[in-house]
């Protein structure tokens, strides 16, 4: 259980970092400017494959969590 957390772990925090930021202009965010943060943006192709793969990795990584809790 312990080497499939981790390596769950690595592939997570692989896959996030290869996201795109969806902040492009951080001072904006934080002087408050107009930013399109939070904006409905559609994404598409790999963007799109990334996040589901994001999401998949992380609710594997809550459910190892959780099995290796009551093991």
């Amino acid at each position: 259980m312990k080497i499939a957390l981790l390596i769950i772990s690595i592939v997570l925090i692989i896959i996030v970092l290869l996201q795109s930021s969806k902040a492009d202009n951080g001072p904006q965010i934080i002087s408050g400017g107009q930013s399109e943060l939070f904006a409905n943006r559609k994404e598409r192709g790999s963007e799109l494959v990334i996040t589901r793969i994001t999401m998949l990795l992380g609710l594997s990584f809550f459910v190892v969590c959780l099995i290796s809790m009551f093991l």
